[in-house]
């Protein structure tokens, strides 16, 4: 009889061992669980949090086409700056418009797509003619040192022209030709000649309308064009003036 008591008694402590191992392996399981449940969902929403962060990116502002320098999407305005969430992004996107300086788009980019460094190359050769967009045209104008300002003029400045007719007497005149036009390569002393050129002149190469473009080489087939700098900026146009030996002996 005792000894069947002692076997109960063996065999009920042995189970009861038993079920406190299977709670406490339980409760040790379920706080691992929870703890790695607690670390994936941290490291989730600081994926979240860092996908989320704001990022400057260019955008186009309205149509770039192909063939664009940069320089003239930033003279013109083309693109903006915006914040955009990390995640949506564009691989190569372009945060600093100076990137886009020397280079030209080599695809069409649509207002509202992020600008990125796979839609512009590097200028190769010549880029006057990436500086060109619609009705814009370039054309040389012939000048020598002291009617083209020869040395001080540079690409990038804006100038005005006059044009001068030779004629006896009072058939002499000076006017204004062009206001406010654009250099796109200045000349350079020792130059060869262009439209009309004679002697030792050089080509200045501007921006102008296809219209302005016919009235210069009109001019300096027929007369001689004066190069007159502008300011860098903030440069006012005047009234155009005809000059004449008349309105100069005639002032006082």
């Amino acid at each position: 009889m005792e000894s069947t008591q002692a076997a109960r008694k063996f065999v009920t402590g042995k189970l009861l061992a038993t079920r406190e191992g299977t709670i406490a392996l339980g409760v040790g399981a379920a706080v691992l669980a929870g703890i790695v449940m607690l670390v994936y969902i941290s490291q989730y929403r600081r994926s979240l949090d860092e996908g989320a962060a704001p990022v400057s990116v260019l955008v186009a502002r309205s149509l770039i086409e192909s063939g664009t320098s940069g320089d003239v999407v930033g003279q013109k305005e083309q693109f903006q700056v915006q914040s955009t969430p990390k995640d949506h992004v564009k691989v190569g996107a372009i945060s600093d418009p100076a990137l886009l300086r020397g280079h030209y788009a080599v695809t069409d980019i649509y207002p509202g797509e992020q600008i990125t460094a796979a839609d512009f190359a590097g200028v190769t050769g010549s880029a006057v003619g990436t500086q060109l967009v619609d009705r814009e045209r370039a054309v040389a104008v012939p000048v020598d040192v002291p009617h083209g300002l020869i040395g001080t003029v540079q690409a990038g400045d804006h100038v005005d022209m006059l044009v001068s007719f030779a004629g006896a007497g009072s058939g002499a005149v000076i006017k204004t030709l062009l206001q406010d036009v654009y250099v796109l390569q200045p000349s350079v002393a020792g130059g060869g000649g262009g439209l009309g050129s004679q002697g030792t002149t050089s080509n200045m190469i501007v921006r102008v309308r296809p219209a302005d473009a016919a009235r210069i080489a009109f001019a300096a087939d027929n007369g001689k064009v004066w190069v007159v700098l502008r300011p860098r900026s903030g440069g006012k146009s005047a009234p155009a003036s005809t000059v004449t030996s008349s309105t100069i002996l005639g002032s006082r």
